[in-house]
């Protein structure tokens, strides 16, 4: 009994903490044709309070007939750990990858990101209820163990769902997931079919992906992009079953002669996982602005109003989408460091922007100044990520994870390459009750709250550091790409040790100048506040 009152908890703490409006994760997906070096770029911020502690963990091979236990509670945002909700065929062989809360990367080059989108409410599966068994992360685990393609990837998760039922861990919503390998990239959305499925009774989750063109980019932000399915067309991967749950609860009537939506048939009409939330059309108008600035963007438009994808003005960049991640909506009506509430005046009168003035105001201060909440492309980020998948390179080189803790706004990026075997124990130490400048997460976490705490003052001095670094960081890349190429050219056995030891200076300067920044940004707040 009191196990079951342990998960009860934690499930409802995963409820509360999901419903803020604050959590949610951003992703943009850009075709090869479309990113600056013709490499396929897959991106997410991982909005809440996540698992952000990365780790590698190797591929294996398994005797015939082995299981494996699925989880809930992944994610790292729960006080209990993981418990086992059952077990599932172990594959014979899985690929080394990345993890984190939402797993993101393997060593073949598929990339995995996610944003959790709504459905309707009948739609919805509990843990201990019915018999759905595989959350999101756990999927997302189980495609890069087991795929090399994103083709691949989306067609196991949507087998894996509907044989074992798809359970949402997000405020018990559907997901969208953002998967790229280094030739194609798919937006796949992922539904459950209600809380008393049982298995073997029917599939256990509906699915539909479709591919995005070379040229073009995908914005994903917490409401479903996908609309009419082109069920002969190659472009679309989709369950057979995907409009079963709409004809047997009356969403759908096919004698009406209408196309079948399926955004409009199983969205919810309202609420901030909703197409209709000003939550999404806010992150919509920001980055559809920054990508075809020639083009007039109503802020207030309906989400309809943007395409599934489009060719960008500008080929996109690695540092492109680094930008828009640390948006803070800034040229649009959303950006709560412009409210006028922030203005104060001085000896001459004339009002001036205080220093506490920040586009990301706590709920305290938004309170005490009447600033209405308007979401900025990140925030309360545990961690984010770019990859690159680079099909003219052998996969070790060719993929690379740029790696970030906390709000990209404040922190800056590790390129971590597919082939490493291991990561600098500091990105992987992070404990929430146990503070400690060893944790590269601390360090930046630290720096990040000093900074917002007087951001006009501080931004400049994080800048000052952290900018330098950044352009070092870039400039030693491009270097390792030389020395990467030579090394493939003569196949020499120190490429391993080499890309593990680059990658590993790397991460630690990034936590001693994170570490750095905070003392700066202690001493700065001690001499000038308390004096």
């Amino acid at each position: 009994m009191k196990h079951f009152f342990s998960r009860i908890t934690v499930l409802l703490l995963l409820l509360v903490i999901s419903s803020d409006p604050s959590y949610g994760c951003t992703g943009i997906l850009v075709g090869r044709e479309a990113s600056e070096d013709g490499s396929v770029l897959n991106s997410q911020t991982a909005d809440g309070w996540y698992d952000s502690n990365l780790r590698v963990v190797p591929g294996e091979t398994f005797p015939e007939g082995e299981d494996v236990s699925v989880y809930f509670g992944l994610l790292g945002d729960e006080p209990l750990p993981p418990f086992e909700l059952g077990r599932i065929p172990q594959a014979s062989t899985t690929y080394a990858y990345f993890r984190t809360a939402y797993s993101c990367f393997n060593e073949h080059q598929l990339s995995i990101g996610e944003s959790t989108i709504g459905q309707k409410d009948m739609l919805k599966a509990f843990p201990g209820e019915g018999g759905a068994l595989l959350t999101v992360e756990q999927l997302m685990i189980l495609a890069l163990q087991r795929c090399k393609t994103s083709r691949e990837a989306v067609l196991l998760i949507g087998e894996l769902a509907e044989r074992y039922g798809f359970l949402g861990s997000c405020a018990n919503e559907g997901e969208s997931l953002s998967i790229a390998d280094p030739y194609e990239a798919w937006i796949m959305e992922l539904l459950s079919v209600g809380f008393d499925w049982k298995p073997g009774s029917a599939p256990g989750a509906i699915w539909v992906a479709r591919r995005v063109p070379d040229s073009h980019v995908a914005i994903l932000c917490n409401a479903s992009r996908i609309s009419l399915v082109d069920e002969n067309s190659e472009d679309f991967l989709f369950s057979k079953g995907y409009k079963e749950p709409a004809l047997r609860h009356g969403w759908y009537d096919p004698e009406s002669g209408a196309p079948f939506n399926w955004r409009k048939t199983y969205a919810p009409e309202s609420g901030p996982w909703s197409p209709s939330s000003m939550w999404v059309r806010g992150r919509l108008h920001a980055i559809h602005k920054r990508l075809l600035p020639s083009r007039s963007w109503d802020p207030y438009a309906e989400t309809d109003s943007y395409p599934f994808s489009f060719a960008p003005e500008k080929p996109l960049s690695v540092k492109g989408i680094m930008e828009i991640f640390r948006s803070t909506m800034e040229g649009t009506p959303f950006c709560m460091e412009d409210n006028p509430a922030w203005y104060v005046p001085r000896g001459n009168r004339e009002l001036v922007r205080s220093a506490k003035a920040t586009p990301f105001p706590d709920r305290f201060m938004r309170d005490l100044l009447n600033i209405p909440y308007t979401r900025p492309v990140a925030a309360k980020t545990s961690y984010s990520f770019i990859t690159q998948s680079r099909s003219w390179l052998p996969s070790p080189l060719g993929g690379v994870l740029w790696y970030s803790l906390d709000t990209p706004h404040f922190s800056t990026y590790a390129p971590v390459y597919a082939g490493v075997r291991s990561v600098p124990e500091s990105w992987s130490n992070f404990k929430k009750d146990g503070f400690t400048l060893d944790s590269a997460r601390w360090a930046v976490l630290l720096s990040s709250s000093l900074t917002n705490s007087n951001y006009q003052r501080s931004m400049p001095t994080l800048k000052s550091l952290r900018d330098p670094l950044e352009k070092k960081t870039f400039h030693d890349f491009l270097q390792w790409e030389k020395e990467g190429s030579h090394l493939l050219l003569h196949s020499s056995p120190e490429l391993q040790e080499w890309m593990d030891a680059i990658t590993a200076k790397k991460m630690e300067e990034i936590h001693q100048t994170y570490r750095s920044i905070a003392q700066a940004l202690i001493m700065e707040a001690t001499i000038i506040d308390l004096w």
